[in-house]
């Protein structure tokens, strides 16, 4: 299963994206730390698309953390399951700002921001693996977003 964590950045993507693989026991993917391997800090159109082929491509599942700014990329992804941080008007840089499509097809969206230890909590009630991590974005991740 492929989970896509994605808005703009500052949003909350790579705090909860964290929180859940480590509960959960499933490997987390951060846009950065990808970039980083890779020494590829480009974020022309082709940079952002190359960040979204890698995601589709070279890691069969996860917990994905990627700003994701227009639709195209969320396509290319294909994400099985996604979470949209909608929890801010403006992430920090102004390029990314401006590109920045709004995640029409989403499983969640999170209009305002968890508090951590409330997130924690309720993880807390739920067993590790991907069973566990389906149940909890289903029933519980959506009455947290509220």
């Amino acid at each position: 299963m492929k989970i896509l964590i994605c808005g703009l950045p500052g949003s909350g993507k790579t705090t909860l994206a964290r929180e859940l693989a480590y509960h959960f026991c499933v490997p987390h993917f951060n846009a950065d730390t990808i970039r980083e391997h890779f020494k590829d800090w480009d974020f022309t159109d082709e940079g952002r698309e190359r960040q979204a082929w890698r995601f589709a491509n070279d890691y069969p599942f996860g917990i994905f953390d990627f700003v994701c700014p227009l639709k195209k990329y969320r396509a290319i992804v294909q994400p099985d399951y996604v979470i949209y941080m909608d929890t801010i008007a403006e992430g920090r840089f102004e390029d990314t700002n401006k590109i920045f499509e709004p995640v029409e097809k989403y499983d969640i969206r999170v209009e305002k921001w968890i508090n951590l230890n409330q997130l924690r909590k309720c993880l807390g009630d739920f067993n590790p693996g991907m069973k566990g991590i389906q149940l909890f974005l289903k029933e519980q991740l959506p009455r947290l977003a509220k």
